[in-house]
Order: structure tokens, then C-alpha cells, then sequence
């Protein structure tokens, strides 16, 4: 594929920084992203020094390499690396059984997922439990009485409790209270790839009682 167009050149002048923070918050050297994409760790430092550009199949190289939507590299922060995240813009998952969950954990940031889920009285995670991979997850009451089922097991939580258990455990939650329920999932190592939260809609995030 051909260089970005001109026309993009003021959005594209930051990939470069925006590359290399990532790489190094991620512990990945120069030569291990150049033989990721196929290339030389010399083309990589120029191009995180803006001194070499990059055609448009190599940034999708590099952003999957670093497990990023390719949107990711043309992000721009205000004062540094680090954004805030405001619980308006959280991107959400598909709704359903009266549940609202939204996604806290943000890319280049991927050796954890933190999920939010926001419970109308009797809403539940769905109607059968279900299960992720093989990873470890910790699961936090922040508001209200949920119920918790584990595997065969059955537990009443409410808030400031918390449990851990294995994600390939089978596992529904449902608020048994009597107002609206908010919970954390703190799962490591994730269970969800960049192109699977990359279908949420961002700009969704909700508020217990289905207010958004």
C-alpha cells in the first residue's frame, strides 16, 4: 500500500511517539517489534523519531503487533501518555438481563481487563453461567446484594466483598437486592483480544437504573 496521504500529515506527526510509547510501555525492544512486522529495528527508530515515514499496511503491521486497532496509533492525550477514562465514554457491551457492563481497562495497558457491570434489581449476567478461557479473575461488589453462583457452588456478596476464582469456572451473577447493584471483574491475564473490544461502541457508558 501506498504512504498516508498529505492531507493526513498532521494527524499522522504523532505515531511515531505515539509508537514508541506504547512499545516501551509494553517491554518490547526495537528489535523484537522489527521482527514482529517484518523489518529492520532501524526503520522502527526512525520512524518513532519522525525521521522516516511509514506506508499504511506497515502502521496495521505494527498496530497488530501490538495488539492495537489501528485507530489506536493516531490517538492524541492532552498532557502526556495518560488519559482519564470518564465513566461517560466507557465503551459498552451489548446490554441485556437487565445488566450494563462497560470496559475500564484500556489499550496499550494488556496484561489485565477490568470490567464495570451495573445491575437493575433482578438483573443477572444472563440465564446460564458461562465461562472464559483459563485465566484468574476477581470479582468486587461496589454497590448493593448480588448473588454469585460458582460452579455448583453459591454465594450472597454485598458491598466491599469480593472472591476469586478461575474464569474457566462456570459463573452467573444476579442482583437478589432490593436496588440497583454495581460490580467490578478484574480478569489477568485478558481473555479479550483488541479486535473483539474493538466492536463496543465507545462514548455509552451507564449508570445504574438504566440511566446513561
Amino acid at each position: 500500500m501506498a504512504a498516508l496521504p498529505a492531507a493526513d500529515a498532521d494527524k499522522t506527526k504523532h505515531v511515531g511517539g505515539r509508537i514508541k510509547a506504547i512499545r516501551t510501555a509494553r517491554r518490547i525492544s526495537l528489535r523484537q517489534l522489527a521482527d514482529m512486522i517484518g523489518t529492520t529495528a532501524s526503520f522502527i527508530s526512525q520512524l518513532e523519531r519522525n525521521l522516516s515515514g511509514a506506508s499504511a499496511s506497515t502502521l496495521m503491521r505494527i498496530a497488530a503487533a501490538l495488539d492495537l486497532g489501528i485507530n489506536d496509533l493516531f490517538e492524541q492525550t492532552d498532557g502526556g501518555f495518560h488519559k482519564v477514562l470518564t465513566r461517560a465514554d466507557r465503551p459498552l457491551l451489548p446490554i441485556s438481563h437487565g445488566c450494563r457492563k462497560t470496559v475500564l481497562s484500556r489499550r496499550p495497558i494488556h496484561e489485565f481487563e477490568v470490567y464495570s457491570g451495573d445491575f437493575d434489581v433482578g438483573g443477572s449476567t444472563g440465564n446460564d453461567a458461562y465461562t472464559h478461557g483459563g485465566k484468574h479473575e476477581m470479582f468486587v461488589v461496589l454497590k448493593g446484594t448480588v448473588e454469585l453462583t460458582l460452579a455448583d457452588e453459591r454465594f450472597t456478596m454485598n458491598e466491599g466483598d469480593s472472591i476469586e476464582y478461575a474464569t474457566s469456572t462456570p459463573h452467573r451473577t444476579v442482583n437478589i437486592g432490593k436496588t440497583p447493584a454495581q460490580v467490578l471483574w478484574i480478569i489477568a491475564p485478558p481473555t479479550s483480544g483488541a479486535a473483539e473490544l474493538n466492536q463496543y461502541t465507545p462514548g455509552q457508558g451507564s449508570q445504574p437504573g438504566g440511566q446513561k
